[in-house]
């Protein structure tokens, strides 16, 4: 091929609709995270229907299981769609999901926070192995991502949590429970797909981008909004 010359490129080809994803659902189990890894309660777990295809003829089919780091030995069951290229798995709902641990023990961290108002002593408790920065960074990203989460479901369930602020311990006071994470997923079980992770299945929420042009507010008392006078 004659120098300057470009190279045929072969068309792309086109992504399944369903594209190449992990579908999460909801496992009603009533278990603790100890004992569902005690019982291996993955080995009874079962998932009659794709849910991508209920009319079935898809290949829908058991794909073994992954692990999860805490507690040591969970493995969590899941399900392989050659139609729609997408593996579906069972949370149980003792589990956070995308975050490791147990929806308590990240309740118990976020709880300790708004009880106490000392990040770094909850951190040092928490991560004694790890530099005080870092752990601190640990304990921020759970405290964000159960606020946000407390936001979305104050939003889609209204009436049950009705003059709620979005905090633990203000649900807690509300719902009357112990742990509220476990109850709010049983609560807003047909709503999980879309809500925030460790409550749901959701996307994590994007972090604000500040605008390249924006204009810091130096320090000091604010300037009165255009149109706004005083009498002399």
């Amino acid at each position: 091929m004659g120098p300057g010359r470009l190279t045929s490129r072969r068309p792309a080809r086109a992504m399944n609709p369903c594209g190449q994803v992990l579908v999460q659902l909801r496992l009603a189990t009533g278990l603790t995270s100890e004992e569902y890894v005690s019982i291996e309660y993955w080995r009874n777990a079962s998932l009659s229907r794709c849910p991508f295809h209920p009319e079935g003829k898809c290949g829908f089919r058991r794909h073994g299981t992954y692990p999860r780091k805490v507690p040591p030995g969970t493995r969590i069951p899941r399900w392989y769609c050659p139609k729609a290229h997408a593996t579906v798995s069972l949370l149980p709902d003792c589990f956070a999901s995308k975050v490791s641990g147990s929806l308590k023990t990240v309740e118990q961290v976020v709880a300790e926070v708004e009880r106490e108002d000392a990040l770094l002593s909850v951190a040092v408790r928490h991560r004694p192995q790890t530099q005080p920065d870092s752990a601190m960074r640990w304990v921020r990203r759970r405290v964000r991502a159960v606020h946000a989460c407390l936001c979305a479901v104050l939003g889609i369930l209204p009436g049950l949590l009705a003059g709620c602020e979005p905090t633990l311990l203000s649900v807690r006071a509300a719902l009357g429970a112990e742990w509220v994470l476990p109850v709010l997923r049983e609560k807003s079980a047909l709503h999980l797909a879309v809500l925030p992770p460790p409550l749901g299945f959701g996307q994590r929420p994007r972090p604000r981008r500040a605008w390249p042009n924006a204009v810091q507010q130096p320090l000091g008392r604010s300037p009165p909004a255009p149109g706004w006078y005083t009498s002399s």
